[in-house]
């Protein structure tokens, strides 16, 4: 008895009470959303409301299930709870009901259960598992290979279910992983593979390639920091490209830009390769390094993107990215969302008086564009009240990720934070077109049971160990 005392003396009752807050914003918004003359009473169990209203109660049940478990259990079963995920995401290739394109749900009467949002806090206690063992150490080789097999193979699972966007999750991992002591230059890497994927698509090969041209002379400049080497190494390929084009003029070669280009970036190249062997520059190395990588990438991205990629995804990028623009077609959902949310204004239009969302012009209203419903009805300052909770929320997490003394509570801690990130920031930046949509649901607000319940037994885990944080876990 005096343990329970304990637990409910020690628990972060901030945090649980943003999580009620937002909870019950969420499922006042899909009342909205979703709100008819002849269903008014947002206790209707026949409605999406209603349902929801019954998930959030099942929710809270499970949240005091989780608190009242050992919070040592979470530890010792996490390899355990891993494995049976992978079980789960395995069967339900096989035997799992495909809603909108995707075989991602185990099916039972009236409730479906889609074990990719289970995934995620399993992951991230194995992960927390693996990472707070004696004899880890992430500077090894191996165990970046054992990080990546633990976050790849349910990534890799949900990609078989054509459920692309719940599997991007599983990469926010890697923040995780530098605050424990990843060399920063892997998320440097990580980052500049993304830009570089985006620059591909929106610029031709001749800009692109002079794009990288310029920045790695650039870098080099910053890594050497002289100002003088840098402008002699602009003035040498513009020099070099120069002759090379006059050349090419005077014999009537007919070399097209781009050849000439490459050309100079060659013989460039060549001449680097020389000066940093004659004068012994390890920064040249390391800029040769960046500038083949970049073009890897930047060759790869054409093949990846026409014969990996679905045609869906394709188009979705080519929205956000301005490459194709269909405002009635593939691009109707983000237009009708930025229509919804701009027509709020500063204070909204009033509860139950959005005309974007009431008459259907928003797609998946109450679950992947909640937030639309938000903008529109509470204008301005309700969005902000929202953002203002998740980062008071994801604030809190990382506060108490602090203070832990075991480090599997403070990586399990960050997973929570990284996670909840993730869903946030893209979930309403595909909502205001500025991110594909990719079909992820708002934490706590979205409708629908796998999520809010994945959601809820992430976080409170989390709040068990903290209640927990004198306690050596591992």
């Amino acid at each position: 008895m005096k343990a329970n005392n304990n637990i409910w003396l020690n628990l972060d009752w901030a945090t649980v009470l943003l999580y009620l807050s937002l909870v019950i914003l969420g499922w006042i918004n899909i009342y909205a959303a979703v709100y008819s003359e002849e269903h008014q009473s947002i206790l209707d169990m026949g409605q999406k409301y209603g349902k929801q209203l019954i998930w959030i109660i099942a929710g809270i049940v499970l949240a005091i299930m989780v608190l009242f478990v050992d919070s040592k259990f979470y530890s010792a079963f996490a390899y355990h709870i891993y494995a049976v995920t992978i079980v789960l995401l395995i069967s339900v290739l096989f035997v799992g009901k495909e809603i909108n394109g995707a075989r991602a749900w185990f099916e039972f009467g009236n409730i479906a259960l889609q074990p990719a949002e289970l995934g995620k806090f399993a992951t991230n206690l194995a992960l927390a598992k693996c990472i707070s063992q004696y004899e880890f150490k992430l500077q090894k080789f191996r165990s970046y290979i054992v990080l990546l097999a633990l976050t790849g193979l349910p990534a890799l699972l949900i990609i078989m279910q054509n459920d692309t966007g719940s599997a991007l999750v599983f990469a926010v991992f890697v923040f995780v992983f530098y605050r424990e002591g990843l060399n920063g230059m892997v998320l440097f890497w990580g980052f500049a593979a993304a830009a570089l994927f985006i620059l591909s698509l929106v610029l031709d090969q001749f800009k692109l390639l002079l794009f990288l041209l310029t920045i790695s002379v650039g870098a080099y400049g910053v890594l050497r920091q002289s100002l003088k080497e840098t402008l002699i190494g602009y003035l040498g390929i513009i020099g070099i490209f120069g002759v090379i084009w006059l050349g090419n003029t005077i014999l009537d070669l007919g070399g097209a830009p781009l050849e000439l280009l490459v050309t100079t970036t060659g013989i460039t190249a060549i001449l680097v390769i020389i000066y940093g062997i004659l004068k012994r520059i390890g920064e040249v190395w390391r800029i040769l390094l960046f500038f083949i990588f970049a073009i890897c990438i930047s060759m790869s991205v054409n093949y990846f993107y026409k014969n990996v990629m679905a045609p869906h995804q394709r188009d979705r990028i080519d929205q956000v990215l301005g490459i194709k623009i269909d405002k009635l077609g593939k691009g109707y959902n983000v237009n009708q969302s930025k229509i919804a949310i701009g027509s709020g204004g500063f204070i909204g239009k009033g509860f139950l008086k959005g005309t974007q969302t009431k008459y259907n012009f928003v797609p998946e209203q109450s679950t992947d564009f909640i937030f639309c419903t938000v903008g529109e009805e509470w204008g301005f300052l309700g969005s902000t009240v929202v953002l203002g909770l998740f980062l008071l929320i994801l604030t809190r997490i990382i506060t108490l990720a602090e203070r832990q003394r075991s480090q599997f509570s403070r990586v399990y801690g960050y997973g929570v934070a990284c996670i909840l990130f993730f869903h946030i920031a893209i979930n309403i930046s595909m909502t205001i077109g500025i991110a594909p949509v990719i079909g992820i649901p708002l934490p706590f607000f979205s409708y629908g049971g796998s999520s809010l319940w994945a959601f809820t037994i992430l976080l409170f885990i989390f709040l068990r160990l903290d209640a927990s944080r004198t306690e050596n876990i591992r």
